[in-house]
């Protein structure tokens, strides 16, 4: 697909090679807006243009600036074009004034949207129980984050991109987290009257600021303060492509080819020092014997600890997600690898633990508390279970039997409780191939269908037809392959944490990457493997690109922690977080089976990034020997940017032991020591 450029009648158009129409194209009316804290003060329109070879050169003049610009195609690997805007600030006392680069859509149909990490589509359903940015075409109550227009600040994004849809082509804009003017800013406007992206220098959030609560704050609009004279260089970059929703990808790969080269990784250590520092912090910090359980939380500071009662630990444990049989599996497999038995028992001790307790219903309970005993999680309503927890569960426990029937152990409770699960989601299943995402705890009823929360129950089939020979859990797996095609091909995967009811999540992602490949690897069936790589892609929007720039005097800054390769959690929960490492197995399949080197470069990133903030020694980052944190924040919302939850979290240390073992085979084409 090419990008190109029309100048028509004082105005820019960039069209297509792939528009359904020629009436579809990015509009350019002013080659910059000019605004202050109240309103747009200054339009700077297009006086001058002239070709030269096949780029252009685009200048206007205001009265507060003059912009003179370079607009270069650019043809490697998707064709985009370059803009180089050089402003000069005009008057001679100084002022405070915000940028903004902004084009309209032009073409048929409602608009539909994506920043990576940070918007997708509508990006909140109504009926949602969970309050963030919503988009709605007739506008809204923007105090409770509902609007037809929204700005936000770049280092939201995991690549700082706005991409807009019609009915006839995709148009898109890149910036830098950073530049000259300060952080940047994103935006789109999309009704009636108007369908257009912009960028800002620096950034501004309208119409009100998210900061992770359902109360927003008010709008942030940054300014920069212009010296008499000052010129600075602003770039942007451009592109369009087709009406397909898939059709960020090329644009995708294509900036975080250059930023590889421009962002470096930075591991702190090799996947065995991981394994090794993860096992005994899971063990150390997070096993509790007089429990059974391992707990989802233990603080960094054990006097504060102390000082509250062990309130900084939290004695909790989900079977699954973010506590549970993945990491007790991790620690089962570590131990009987290295031969430290006190790792291999508490890891029976736990996933014990979990199998003799099933709910009425016949699934896993979500969770246990202390003082409370076993109950439903975090769902939206107390009664029910959420799919995705409970088939976590599940498939991690066959892949314990699996482990332990090869190293001759035998576990029939598991295998009882696995059964009881594996039974449950096929009778529940629809004849469409739908399993629900949230269950009555009692009657085993489905209260939600909607969402792809169960989407993996189809590996925890697969995995559990093959070790217990029954095709009936085969064949409702493939069935289940089939339904939930509809969410990876619409490019909104969503409903896989308790927490963030029917949210787009990069763990919706993992989930589905992992359900293909194992389809795939079933049958080969090639539609499952498009379906495997077409979720790898979606997956990477919410994945860094670059290194996010953190302020001079945090704790990420003194660190140099390097965020390429960090995931965004959700657009609902926005911090970085390492649960992509659950699904580096099949990922790593991926590229074997695809040739494509983008899906091991991007996966090799998500490992090296936390190889970084796994605790050396006691001390080290304030933590203890073996911790991992859950949220590194890199952006205003929960606490300012450049923290870090000082809280070790069981899934967020048992995934690096997870990971660090499964990668291991790969080791040298992963080159991460």
């Amino acid at each position: 697909m090419s990008t190109f450029i029309n100048l028509h009648h004082n105005e820019i158009e960039v069209h297509s090679s792939e528009r359904k129409s020629n009436n579809a194209f990015l509009k350019l009316s002013s080659l910059l807006e000019i605004y202050n804290s109240e309103q747009t003060v200054e339009e700077i329109q297009i006086t001058e243009a002239d070709q030269v070879d096949d780029s252009f050169r685009v200048s206007g003049n205001g009265e507060l600036f003059s912009v003179q610009s370079e607009w270069k195609p650019v043809q490697d690997g998707c064709h985009f074009i370059e803009v180089d805007l050089i402003v000069r600030y005009n008057q001679e006392v100084p002022g405070d004034y915000g940028l903004q680069f902004k084009a309209e859509l032009v073409g048929n149909g409602k608009p539909t949207w994506m920043i990576p990490g940070a918007f997708y589509k509508e990006n909140r359903f109504e009926h949602n129980a969970r309050q963030y940015p919503r988009y709605d075409y007739r506008d809204g109550n923007h105090e409770e984050m509902v609007s037809d227009h929204w700005s936000f600040r770049s280092d939201r994004a995991a690549l700082p991109a706005v991409f807009a849809w019609n009915d006839e082509m995709c148009g898109a804009f890149c910036v830098e987290e950073m530049s000259a003017l300060g952080l940047t800013g994103l935006g789109f406007k999309g009704n009636e009257s108007e369908t257009s992206i912009w960028v800002n220098f620096p950034y501004k959030e309208e119409p009100v600021t998210f900061v992770g609560q359902p109360i927003p704050e008010p709008k942030d609009i940054s300014l920069y303060t212009f010296k008499p004279g000052e010129t600075v260089t602003l770039r942007v970059k451009i592109y369009t492509g087709s009406a397909d929703l898939h059709s960020y990808d090329p644009f995708v790969r294509e900036i975080y080819k250059q930023h590889q080269q421009e962002y470096a990784l930075n591991p702190w250590m090799g996947l065995e020092e991981a394994a090794e520092l993860t096992a005994h912090g899971l063990y150390r910090w997070h096993y509790m014997p007089e429990h059974s359980i391992l707990a989802e939380t233990a603080a960094f500071d054990r006097e504060f600890n102390n000082n509250v009662k062990g309130m900084g630990d939290r004695p909790h444990m989900h079977v699954g997600w973010v506590s549970g049989v993945p990491y007790a599996y991790a620690l089962l497999t570590y131990g009987r690898n290295k031969g430290i038995q006190q790792y291999v028992d508490a890891a029976i001790d736990v996933m014990n633990n979990i199998a003799s307790a099933l709910a009425p219903s016949g699934t896993f309970w979500a969770s246990w508390v202390l003082g409370k005993g076993w109950g439903t999680g975090w769902n939206p309503k107390n009664t029910w279970l959420q799919a995705r927890t409970v088939s976590e569960a599940t498939l991690f426990l066959v892949r314990a039997l699996s482990f332990e029937k090869q190293s001759g152990f035998s576990h029939p409770d598991w295998e009882k409780a696995v059964t009881s699960n594996l039974n449950f989601a096929v009778e529940r299943q629809r004849p469409d191939g739908n399993f629900g995402s949230y269950y009555h705890c009692e009657t085993g009823d489905v209260e939600e269908w909607d969402g792809a929360g169960g989407i993996l129950w189809i590996a925890s089939l697969l995995e559990g037809s093959t070790f217990f020979e029954k095709e009936a859990y085969r064949a409702a797996a493939e069935k289940a392959g089939y339904y939930y095609e509809k969410f990876v091909v619409d490019e909104y995967i969503y409903g896989a944490p308790e927490d963030v009811h029917l949210t787009p999540t990069s763990e919706d992602a993992y989930n589905a990457v992992v359900a293909y490949v194992l389809l795939y690897e079933t049958d080969k069936n090639e539609k499952w493997l498009a379906l495997a790589k077409s979720a790898a892609d979606w997956l990477m929007t919410f994945r860094w690109t670059y290194n996010l720039a953190f302020p001079e005097h945090t704790l990420l800054n003194q660190y140099d922690f390097r965020s390429r390769g960090a995931d965004q959690a959700s657009p609902s929960n926005q911090h970085l977080h390492n649960y992509g490492l659950f699904c580096v197995p099949e990922m790593l399949r991926l590229w074997k089976y695809t040739d494509d080197s983008y899906y091991l470069d991007r996966t090799r990133d998500h490992i090296a990034c936390f190889l970084q903030f796994i605790a050396r020694k006691d001390g080290d980052f304030n933590a203890y020997k073996g911790m991992v944190t859950e949220r590194f924040y890199n952006t205003n919302c929960f606490q300012p940017k450049g923290m870090m939850l000082t809280l070790s979290h069981s899934w967020c240390v048992g995934l690096v032991l997870y990971a660090a073992q499964e990668a291991l085979a790969f080791n040298s084409d992963l080159k991460l020591s």
